[in-house]
């Protein structure tokens, strides 16, 4: 029920998020409605967004840990031990991998982005199909409708749970709005994203539950539980046998280096479009706004998005890296997600009669909103004997963690643009064009000038700005 719920969702997000593409056709997803609908504090938005795209940098991180669970098992089906390091090491490589591909053969990424998507596409469809097989008793599952007799018996009553769990199944559909992010790289974007996304994550949906149907019918809720592997292996091993699995999980963990490779070119690209805005980065930002080296793909941008998946590789143990680490993602995510519905409704009452090529049915966008409000309220609801899905850490970590890289972002606009006012100071941004023609908007530095003539200035910038 919770993949189908993710899916009705998903689908909720994915109207909201074309309403949104199709009327600000621009690079960036997120960054640009939040900074389209909330004008005022000025930069809030945009800062608030940036410290949540580059802390939890790790937006890949949950395939990585995927990716080098699943390597694991390659190990250990290649006859090498699957120490916890040999596997760090792969998924190290994998990372570093993708990066350099995507930073120096932006060509050749994308070319793999569209192969590996067709692979996984491929992979789902086997496995339905193994599915089908081993329900009409084909196979050498002995009873495939085990889980199918009573299939709730024993469901939780937990609201906690529900949403933690609910999280993970969002995470699983997050490809919706992806394209959002890479809007200057789609051709005629409009007429692209009302046709492609909708298929899209129909095609992946239908995929999905049918692959939880065939899951469930190749081992039991037991085996699933106490398996210390990924589903899909174990699907294998009970399906086809020992040997078959050792040889199949290598395409699984080739299904989740997918992932890993399309969420880098995303976040790459996001990561860019905060540095082009001036927000305040390390080292000046004509460095990380850049095209360098190419002049066609931000590797800055990747680099960006290289250091905090690195840490997360090495730091955490596996098994409670890989939950923590999607409630972690997911739930400033959802703080996110309700303020860009809420800014939804806020554009269509400030601005009702601006160009929208598609507008979303208004209850999907309420019943989103609602279902954000609830996935940010339940997990701090008791779970049963106080124990949450990342034991021995407290239930609740997950979502403080989310809530202080809020206000980690707050303290950095405050830091930026309240606290130098105070002693008569104040940024002051123009504007550059760099070698590679990518137009950065860099700030000087503090200048003791009068704070009427900051006005002036700032004023004299906002309207060259709305003017390009």
């Amino acid at each position: 029920m919770l993949w189908l719920l993710g899916f009705v969702l998903s689908f909720c997000g994915l109207f909201i998020w074309l309403e949104f593409g199709t009327m600000i056709p621009r690079s960036g997803g997120e960054k640009v409605y939040l900074e389209a609908a909330y004008k005022r504090p000025k930069h809030l938005a945009t800062i608030v967004f940036a410290t949540n795209a580059i802390l939890l940098g790790f937006t890949a991180a949950n395939c990585i840990v995927r990716v080098y669970r699943c390597f694991g098992l390659v190990l250990e089906a290649a006859g090498a031990e699957a120490t916890r390091w040999s596997e760090r090491g792969i998924a190290l490589g994998v990372i570093f991998f993708v990066t350099l591909l995507h930073g120096f053969t932006p060509r050749t990424g994308i070319w793999l982005m569209n192969l590996l998507s067709v692979f996984k596409i491929v992979i789902l469809i086997f496995i339905v199909v193994a599915g089908w097989a081993v329900l009409a008793g084909h196979t050498r599952v002995t009873d495939p409708h085990a889980n199918f007799r009573n299939a709730f018996a024993g469901s939780s009553h937990s609201s906690y749970e529900y949403a933690t769990a609910t999280f993970k199944v969002l995470n699983s559909y997050a490809g919706w709005s992806s394209i959002n992010y890479v809007m200057n790289n789609v051709k005629n974007p409009a007429r692209t994203l009302k046709i492609a996304a909708p298929l899209g994550l129909g095609i992946c949906a239908v995929l999905y539950l049918l692959a939880n149907v065939a899951y469930f019918a190749a081992a039991t809720k037991e085996e699933i539980e106490q398996s210390g592997v990924t589903v899909a292996s174990l699907f294998f091993k009970n399906v086809f046998g020992t040997q078959a699995q050792k040889a199949l999980t290598v395409f699984v963990a080739l299904r989740y280096r997918t992932g890993l490779v399309v969420v880098t070119f995303g976040a790459a690209r996001v990561n860019q479009e905060l540095a082009k805005e001036g927000i305040p980065l390390p080292f000046g930002n004509r460095f990380w706004a850049s095209n360098w080296p190419t002049g066609k793909s931000p590797l800055p941008g990747l680099i960006i998005h290289l250091i905090p998946s690195i840490i997360v590789i090495i730091a955490p143990p596996p098994s409670v890296a890989y939950p923590f680490i999607l409630d972690v993602e997911g739930y400033p995510g959802q703080i996110i997600n309700l303020f860009v519905v809420i800014g939804l409704f806020w554009l269509r009452y400030k601005k009702p009669n601006a160009h929208r090529p598609f507008k979303v049915w208004w209850p999907l966008a309420v019943f989103y909103l609602a279902a954000a409000v609830f996935l940010l309220v339940a997990p701090f609801i008791r779970p049963p004997g106080g124990i949450g899905d990342t034991p021995p850490l407290p239930y609740y970590l997950y979502c403080l963690v989310g809530i202080a890289i809020m206000v980690v972002g707050v303290l950095w606009w405050a830091a930026w643009r309240v606290v130098p006012r105070w002693f008569g100071y104040k940024f002051i941004g123009r504007k550059e064009k760099l070698r590679d023609g990518t137009v950065v908007t860099l700030v000087s530095s503090l200048s003791p000038v009068p704070i009427a003539m900051l006005t002036i200035l700032d004023f004299q910038f906002s309207l060259a700005k709305r003017q390009q």
